[in-house]
């Protein structure tokens, strides 16, 4: 057990540093393309990352059994209604294996104002969100992916991305 403790602490003091080093930028330019993807919301209308062009987009790789998901919820509900109009998109990616009916049931319980959408195996292979949820993945106004946020994020986080990028134009 002594040696489980051992082995298991430097991974997680690690994986610790990584995420927040990626938080804070030190890893460099984070700049790259951001696979374009269509897919039907959970009431049916059609979603593509290219339609949201010149705005900022938050990926947010979400369950309905994640705890830290659904803390997060009520903080992406309230900055999606207070800067939509200012240039803010939300997409909700669902990553549970349960059916679209059942997760459609959950986002109306939440109130979820914005789209959520179910994983496909190709966003999972391009946007590579990795085990951890929630995972948001942050795409400026070119279609460049800016920012990998592992974990809950509460909306002043949200709120310091958006402005960092909308800044930016």
């Amino acid at each position: 057990m002594k040696r489980f403790i051992l082995i298991l602490l430097p991974m997680v003091f690690l994986f610790f540093i990584s995420a927040n080093a990626e938080k804070a930028g030190l890893f460099g330019d984070n700049s790259s393309p951001a696979p374009d993807f269509t897919a039907k919301d959970l009431k049916g209308r059609e979603i593509s990352l290219s339609k949201y062009s010149g705005k900022v987009v938050f990926l947010n790789f979400w369950a309905t059994w994640c705890g830290p998901c659904k803390a997060e919820i009520p903080d992406f509900i309230e900055a999606y209604e207070k800067y939509k109009d200012k240039g803010m998109e939300i997409i909700g990616i669902s990553v549970d294996k349960i059916s679209p009916k059942s997760v459609l049931k959950f986002v109306e319980k939440y109130k979820i104002n914005y789209p959520v959408i179910m994983s496909t195996n190709k966003i999972q292979k391009d946007y590579e969100p990795g085990p951890y949820v929630p995972t948001t993945i942050i795409v400026d106004q070119k279609g460049k992916i800016r920012h990998r946020h592992i974990g809950y994020m509460d909306k002043e986080t949200l709120k310091d991305y958006f402005m960092e990028l909308i800044e930016e134009k």
